[in-house]
């Protein structure tokens, strides 16, 4: 049996980030990650301007510098009538005037070994949550994890939008409904192809092209719950449809030889009423799953786990209750907010979209984006800052 402050389950964005933070005010706290590593390809990979401000308050903005990153100024969408820049990051202030994109896995190396420095953190890998410690009153006291047991005085959720603490606290989430689902698939890229991050917008779908380098992390919308239909189309059908959208691919879709090069992630857009009780909270997309429009889903997890270590390190070092209430009514706002821009983008933009049977061309917003060039600063920094940003103090 371990004993700790805090039961953290989930070793993600959220969850390491609150338990290094933690760690750094010298509070006793575990982290639980059911893998062995992080190396799970097509999670999210976005680090924006805030969260990299966040990284430089921490200490780690130049080990974050030295991650195999690419940098995009600009995101771009192409219609049939052009190419229109959306949201032009150089406008924002700051040291950051861009997004990063950093596989998944090397953002999270970097803060674990930051962590694992500090002599109140352990992480506990090939360690998934089975079952929860309970009080006769019904307080969470803390997790089992297959033979283990450990007790905390506070266990937090950060494992995601299938989060298995909340399935066994009994709680569901209220669904909010996506049009979409998005297959994931890499594809090489050449220095010939341009640098950046750009959307294309064509007949019946759209995708994005993240720029990694050496290669193309793509994302390929299709409506929502159409997956077996594009499959019972062939590879062959879908591979003519990424060169449709993206002509500059045409030469490299034959990359994608079978299906299993194609990964399907199931969109969600839910949130909680309801993210704490006694003994537990839960943040992160464990508390509010996001759609992938603007890529903020690790930026918001970033961001509640800030605000918990700074609302709720006092306490817990000092030994006085928890106001875990007051994470919620920090990070319920900035969440309802984003979350309400991505259902107008699903409902006006994504839907029309993908039942379209024609070329599609720019919808009038863009156009005067292009016009009025100042105002691309605005969605940037929706994007890259967001709502209420936090900061470690």
């Amino acid at each position: 049996m371990a004993s700790t402050q805090v039961c953290v389950a989930g070793g993600g964005p959220a969850g390491l980030m609150l338990g290094y933070l933690l760690a750094r005010q010298g509070i006793s706290v575990i982290v639980l990650e059911k893998h062995a590593d992080f190396l799970r390809d097509f999670r999210g990979d976005t680090v924006h301007s805030s969260t990299l401000e966040l990284l430089d308050e921490a200490g780690l903005g130049d080990r974050a510098e030295d991650l195999p990153g690419r940098k995009a100024g600009q995101l771009r969408m192409s219609f049939a009538d052009g190419t229109f820049t959306v949201a032009d990051f150089t406008r924002l202030r700051g040291k950051h005037p861009y997004l990063m994109f950093v596989p998944q896995w090397d953002f999270l190396e970097l803060i674990a070994s930051e962590a694992a420095k500090l002599p109140s953190f352990k992480l506990l890998r090939s360690t998934e949550v089975t079952d929860l410690l309970r009080a006769e009153d019904g307080t969470v006291t803390g997790v089992r994890a297959g033979d283990r047991v450990i007790e905390a005085g506070l266990t937090v959720a950060c494992d995601g939008r299938f989060s298995t603490v909340r399935s066994l606290l009994g709680l569901e989430p209220v669904e909010y409904g996506a049009p979409m689902d998005v297959l994931w698939f890499r594809v090489s890229r050449t220095e010939a192809d341009g640098e950046g991050l750009e959307l294309r917008v064509g007949h019946g779908g759209l995708m994005i092209c993240i720029d990694r380098g050496d290669y193309y992390q793509c994302a390929f919308v299709i409506a929502k719950g159409g997956y077996d239909e594009v499959v019972a189309a062939g590879l062959e059908a879908f591979q003519a449809r990424v060169a449709q959208l993206a002509p500059f691919l045409a030469d490299r879709v034959g990359e994608l030889s079978t299906w299993d090069d194609v990964k399907l992630l199931t969109v969600k857009l839910n949130r909680l009423e309801t993210w704490h009780g006694p003994g537990y909270l839960l943040i992160g997309d464990a508390a509010h799953a996001m759609s992938p429009i603007g890529g903020v889903g690790v930026n918001l997890a970033i961001q509640d786990a800030v605000a918990t270590a700074r609302i709720l390190g006092l306490a817990l070092k000092t030994g006085q209750p928890l106001d875990l209430a007051a994470v919620q009514k920090r990070r319920e706002f900035p969440t309802a907010v984003t979350q309400r821009v991505q259902r107008i983008a699903q409902q006006r933009f994504v839907d029309p979209l993908l039942r379209a049977d024609g070329p599609v061309s720019a919808p009038l917003p863009l156009k005067v984006l292009r016009r009025l060039p100042f105002l691309q600063g605005l969605p940037a920094r929706m994007v890259g800052i967001g709502v209420r940003p936090e900061h470690l103090a």
